[in-house]
């Protein structure tokens, strides 16, 4: 199980102040165990006492500092995902399923993203590879209604 004081020695270690809204959206996120919107964590019971600024500035001072990685669905939304807090650096550089059916995304954590090479001058901001489809349990729904 997750031990907060874990989670407040790794934000201090990545140089962020242990907020309880930080501590929380940490926590909020591992027990996802996978990719979220903004939206999905501003419902989640656990963050109920933080405010949708709060939420959404602690997620972008995460992901500056490496601990979360966020991830463009198809849908237009940003998800953000964290994995284990001991991982150095960002923990992204890998593909995602994306369920059209459902809107749940997974992280395709045995793939690594190519390596791209970009024209000289050139600075890239971030990658990312979005696979989309239907997941097994919404395909399996879909072939009982059929």
């Amino acid at each position: 199980m997750l031990n907060r004081e874990y989670v407040k020695k790794t934000l201090k270690t990545f140089g962020i102040r242990p907020t309880k809204a930080r501590i929380l959206i940490c926590e909020a996120l591992m027990m996802a165990g996978q990719p979220v919107s903004h939206g999905d964590l501003q419902t989640n019971v656990l963050l109920s006492e933080i405010n949708r600024v709060t939420l959404y500035r602690s997620l972008y001072i995460l992901v500056e500092a490496g601990i979360v990685h966020k991830v463009l669905g198809i849908d237009g939304r940003w998800y953000f995902c964290i994995h284990e807090l001991d991982e150095p650096g960002c923990p992204g550089g890998h593909p995602h399923f994306y369920c059209l059916k459902c809107g749940n995304m997974k992280c395709l954590r045995g793939d690594k993203l190519p390596f791209v090479e970009v024209p000289p001058g050139c600075h890239v901001e971030g990658k990312q590879l979005l696979v989309y489809g239907i997941c097994e349990k919404c395909f399996k729904e879909t072939k009982e209604f059929n």
